[in-house]
């Protein structure tokens, strides 16, 4: 019942890693037809490595889906950039800002997911943070992570070490000019 079929289709193209907003990065491995239910069907065949799982999205579908290319790299700084500006902590009950950061990581749009990271970043010397809060720190940086090794050709630690990075500096420079600004008003 299944033919591999042509290798590009709406702009997509097999062997080419692609952002599937609620699984993250993905690589098209064909473009095949089957038949369902008596009726003929393409679908694009993708592979999630990290997570172990293959997606067959019907080629038709892909835009209400929200499958999209990897973002360009002027997108990858701005995200990066996102991560340097101050976290933006919503004084509203925690399940309601849970469901928010749900929300931007599986929206696919790795700026949104940035914020996520940022707003959830605890450097060494700030609180634990709950298991909840953890997970969903470790959820938006694994996406954005995968995303920015897929664009810019890194292994994923590399990706990781690199948002860190800017995330740690980010904090030491805010630290230093809030610990400068008391000497000024001492």
């Amino acid at each position: 019942m299944t033919s591999k079929k042509t290798t590009q289709r709406q702009g997509f193209r097999t062997n080419e890693f692609i952002v599937y907003p609620s699984h993250g990065v993905g690589q098209i491995l064909a473009i095949e037809e089957q038949e369902v239910a008596g009726a003929k069907l393409e679908l694009f065949v993708i592979n999630f490595v990290k997570d172990k799982m293959t997606l067959r999205v019907p080629t038709a579908k892909i835009a209400s889906v929200g499958m999209r290319k990897l973002a360009e790299p002027p997108l990858v700084r701005r995200a990066l950039e996102t991560l340097k500006g101050r976290a933006r902590i919503k004084r509203t009950m925690w399940s309601r800002r849970a469901q928010e950061y749900e929300a931007k990581i599986n929206s696919g749009d790795i700026v949104a997911i940035a914020e996520v990271v940022r707003d959830l970043y605890r450097s060494e010397t700030q609180p634990e943070q709950s298991y909840s809060e953890r997970q969903l720190y470790e959820a938006a940086l694994d996406r954005m992570a995968r995303e920015i090794a897929a664009v810019e050709k890194l292994d994923e630690r590399g990706a990781v070490q690199r948002i860190t990075e800017v995330l740690s500096k980010s904090a030491k420079g805010r630290r230093a000019a809030a610990e400068e600004a008391e000497v000024k008003a001492a």
